[in-house]
């Protein structure tokens, strides 16, 4: 009974250090998306079209607010196994419905976590190296790129609790960049602000030629969302909750200034729509929170609620 109580104490309460600590290692994936999301559903050269541009950020905002939010925030962390989240956490909890066959859906959930924590960092780092390239097009960017991620993964042996105090910090300033750069971009075209309306989401999947296929593209700003749940055991259920009421709005406002700039611009260029906002006075220093920005969590709840399950 006393476990159990200082489980939901730890979950109920709400501290600025947790906070901070959330900040740090549970929303780095989808804190580096913008980076690329936009930067992969429009090309270089080509004509922005209204309906494209503000179909897609409407589908981002309804993307962050059904998937991410509804989903994952407001559902899915109620579904904790003694405190514990992830997908063998969650296994747990649906085998005596499913029986021995809950087991292959605790298989498939953990290769797509393991292919996510493959394939997300090398994207994040490179997109956020890549910025340095406006000033060198010639740059070799893979060295660089192998580098940083081969030290983000040697610290990850610091643990959570270290890591956490080290990085939230640092994702806490990017945030408030992303979300700065972004609100002074849509004060140049507060017209993008129309894309709260679902409407402009359904435009373009209905009428904008191919418009369904974008959606491929559009799920990028969600990245990482799992790891809401499956840190859940390190950082509180709480804290997670109500640090995303500040990274959504910063998310928001940087999607929003990266279209306000495609209007304006009428053609997209090499560079991403994200680096085209930054002011040219930090440019370069805001390469360096991006490429740390992606997630630092570690990966032992999954594993150790595996053999807990059993």
């Amino acid at each position: 009974m006393d476990q159990h109580y200082n489980i939901q104490e730890f979950h109920s309460r709400v501290k600025l250090a947790g906070v901070l600590l959330a900040t740090g290692i549970v929303f780095g994936d989808i804190g580096t998306s913008p980076l690329y999301t936009l930067n992969a559903l429009f090309h270089s050269g080509e004509v922005v079209n209204p309906v494209k541009a503000l179909g897609i950020l409407s589908c981002i905002i309804w993307t962050l607010t059904l998937q991410t939010t509804l989903k994952y925030i407001i559902i899915t962390l109620t579904a904790d196994n003694n405190g514990e989240g992830g997908i063998f956490s969650l296994y747990t909890l649906i085998r005596s419905y499913f029986g021995k066959w809950a087991v292959v859906l605790a298989v498939m959930g953990g290769a797509f976590l393991i292919a996510d924590g493959i394939i997300t960092p090398p994207i994040s780092v490179a997109s956020a190296i890549e910025g340095l390239q406006k000033f060198n097009p010639d740059l070799d960017t893979v060295p660089i790129v192998i580098a940083i991620i081969v030290f983000l993964f040697l610290i990850q042996q610091l643990g959570t609790q270290q890591i956490g105090k080290f990085f939230g910090p640092i994702m806490l300033i990017w945030f408030s960049f992303i979300g700065g750069i972004g609100l002074l971009s849509i004060f140049s075209n507060p017209s993008v602000l129309k894309a709260i309306n679902p409407y402009y989401a359904y435009k373009l999947l209905s009428d904008f030629p191919g418009g369904f296929w974008f959606l491929g593209g559009i799920f990028l700003c969600t990245t990482g969302a799992e790891a809401l749940y499956s840190d859940m055991g390190h950082v509180g259920r709480n804290n997670i909750r109500v640090s995303w009421i500040y990274i959504k709005i910063t998310l928001l406002l940087s999607y929003g200034g990266q279209t306000a700039w495609l209007l304006n611009n009428g053609v997209a260029n090499d560079l991403s729509p994200f680096y085209n906002i930054i002011p040219e006075a930090i440019y370069i220093p805001s390469v360096i929170p991006a490429s740390l920005g992606y997630r630092h969590c570690q990966p032992g709840t999954d594993q150790r609620l595996l053999y807990a399950g059993q």
